[in-house]
């Protein structure tokens, strides 16, 4: 069974009501991004940091995941997929994908801020001052801010250098270090890009110009009439 590796962005989850800080009327629209996506955000006022991310969890009961979330799934039957994704939603998992690894965190999870190793699933939709780890340790977000480093990022080049195929989905491929992760991928292996606008792109790829629902369904399409 062949290995795809799918690095999935903004663009998959958008449809699902998901808006992201770069979209015109999006969700961070009302905030400076280092106020509540940064270390220093984080110092200056943790209980609005702690809110917002109370309000995206609380936003994110509200939606459900769509056809490309469920496409990837059926793909399984298959192909050995690996989702490598810039999300923190987690409408991967609830589509029921399997293999997924999450570059920038989990929403509904917290951290220590006093060690990065104790990460806990959330009890409860709100996260407040107060809420301590077993070290007694100010729980946080388990987000990669701004201007920290992308522990799992390791992880992902050693899947990507494993693909067969590999699929990127609802990504400007502007988002560093995720986007160098093409620079893994062993040479000649089929590449398709999928993104309803112009995405430049320094490798060989098919591109597929359609949002992800429609262009997911199309990917799978093509892997499996061409026998990828």
């Amino acid at each position: 069974m062949k290995k795809l590796v799918v690095l999935t962005g903004a663009g998959i989850s958008a449809e699902s009501g998901i808006k992201t800080f770069r979209d015109m009327g999006g969700l961070w629209e009302e905030y400076d991004i280092e106020e509540v996506a940064s270390p220093q955000g984080w110092e200056n006022n943790m209980e609005l940091v702690l809110d917002f991310y109370n309000q995206r969890r609380k936003q994110l009961l509200e939606c459900k995941p769509n056809e490309a979330h469920y496409k990837l799934a059926e793909l399984e039957k298959d192909y050995d997929i690996q989702i490598i994704t810039q999300n923190v939603d987690d409408l991967h998992e609830r589509a029921g994908s399997k293999n997924i690894l999450h570059l920038h965190g989990e929403l509904n999870k917290s951290m220590s801020t006093g060690d990065s190793s104790l990460v806990y699933k959330m009890e409860s939709w709100d996260l407040k001052k107060g809420d301590l780890c077993e070290k007694g340790f100010q729980l946080r977000p388990f987000i990669v801010w701004f201007g920290e480093a992308v522990p799992m990022m390791e992880q992902a080049i050693r899947i990507t250098e494993k693909a067969d195929i590999l699929a990127v989905v609802g990504t400007s491929l502007n988002v560093y270090p995720a986007a160098g992760l093409l620079n893994y991928v062993k040479p000649n292996i089929p590449i398709f890009l999928i993104d309803p606008n112009d995405v430049n792109c320094y490798r060989k790829v098919t591109i597929i110009k359609e949002k992800a629902s429609t262009g997911v369904t199309r990917l799978a399409e093509i892997l499996i009439s061409q026998k990828y």
